[in-house]
């Protein structure tokens, strides 16, 4: 009789333990808001003369003074040439990019805390 009790009760100990080492998600990591650090801009193309930088704050810088500075090589593409130029020059400021649609580049770069 004390065999067949023993033969029950070690499985039964078995999964309570089992249950008690089981990992557990936390909830606390889960409920805690991920913040971006990093501020953007967007260089616009609207042509040569009318390119511009939409800054951090909505400061909008018109770059077209220094793009007809540039001389362009031959059979190079207008857009693809001085858009490139842009992102250069921003790179060097520290910004990488992240995204661009037909007429838009996006870029983004930390801030500090």
């Amino acid at each position: 009789m004390k065999t067949n009790r023993l033969l029950l009760a070690l499985p039964l100990l078995g999964l309570a333990a089992l249950a008690a080492l089981w990992p557990r998600p936390t909830i606390h990591a889960q409920s805690t808001p991920v913040f971006s650090r990093s501020e953007y801009l967007t260089v616009r193309w609207a042509g040569r003369d009318n390119t511009h930088v939409i800054r951090p704050g909505g400061l909008v810088e018109f770059i077209g003074p220094e793009l007809r500075k540039l001389p362009r090589p031959d059979r190079c593409d207008d857009r693809s040439f001085y858009m490139n130029t842009a992102m250069n020059g921003l790179v060097k400021e520290g910004w990488e990019f992240a995204g661009m649609t037909p007429d838009d580049i996006i870029m983004r770069r930390p801030v500090g805390r």
